[in-house]
């Protein structure tokens, strides 16, 4: 789910880069945990959105293999972390609201 491998990268593209620091001062545990807390159905969503992405041919009658180059593959990643992200704060924002609107949604629960 997630490798904790790419943060060794010595590359110039990332030395600069803030995130990558605060990620590397991280303990691997605290990055596992926040990686496995997406939701199974925001998996299914980003699991959808890569394949529609990269094209599905059923598995069975094709055997598919799909050549990128590592821009392009970098950019795919970043496109699904970025889905990743919004659809939490959407689901976060759906559960908030199922909890103060009520399942229906008319109206305000009392507290």
């Amino acid at each position: 789910m997630f490798n904790p491998e790419f943060l060794t990268s010595e590359s110039d593209a990332i030395s600069g880069n803030d995130l990558i620091k605060y990620l590397q001062e991280q303990s691997p545990d605290v990055l596992q945990r926040v990686a496995r807390s997406a939701s199974p159905e925001i998996q299914e969503i980003i699991r959808h959105n890569v394949q529609g992405l990269l094209g599905l041919l059923p598995g069975e009658q094709f055997e598919v293999k799909i050549q990128t180059s590592r821009d392009n593959l970098a950019g795919l990643l970043a496109s699904a972390m970025m889905t990743g992200y919004f659809l939490r704060q959407m689901e976060q924002r759906m559960e908030l609201e199922g909890a103060v609107f009520g399942p229906d949604g008319d109206e305000p629960i009392d507290l």
